[in-house]
């Protein structure tokens, strides 16, 4: 989906999530991939001048795999130490904490793409791996 979002595209967004992960059988995974993608998402609305992104969400053979892409070169920031009660600056440490690995990857045109993937079976750790692709 390519996107220009506001601070209400979130709600509709996590509607669409939801209607997908009911159609691919996989309701297990909702309460992760629709906070991963509201955090995603409210990062463009928050950081990107634009607010344009693009939204895909693919089926894997063991999950799903959700992607945000948007023409900003700046990368996000994870801030190590912020609280996850904070105001701000706790969004990837949000997603980190519920997803089975996240990482950025540097678009051709200076943009970037933040992802994620969530597998059907609960991870035990409660961490994940991330980081920036090459």
């Amino acid at each position: 989906m390519h996107l220009t979002v506001g601070e209400h595209s979130v709600r509709h967004i996590r509607r669409i999530v939801r209607s997908l992960l009911d159609e691919w059988q996989l309701p297990e995974l909702t309460f992760a991939v629709e906070l991963g993608v509201s955090e995603l998402v409210t990062n463009v609305v928050r950081h990107v001048p634009d607010r344009r992104c693009t939204l895909l969400l693919a089926r894997l053979t063991a999950g799903v795999r959700v992607e945000v892409t948007d023409g900003f070169t700046q990368l996000p920031l994870v801030t190590e130490g912020t609280s996850l009660d904070a105001e701000s600056g706790r969004g990837l440490g949000l997603v980190d904490a519920v997803v089975g690995k996240w990482g950025v990857s540097r678009g051709i045109d200076g943009g970037k793409t933040v992802w994620f993937e969530c597998g059907q079976a609960p991870h035990a750790s409660g961490g994940s791996s991330h980081g920036l692709d090459p």
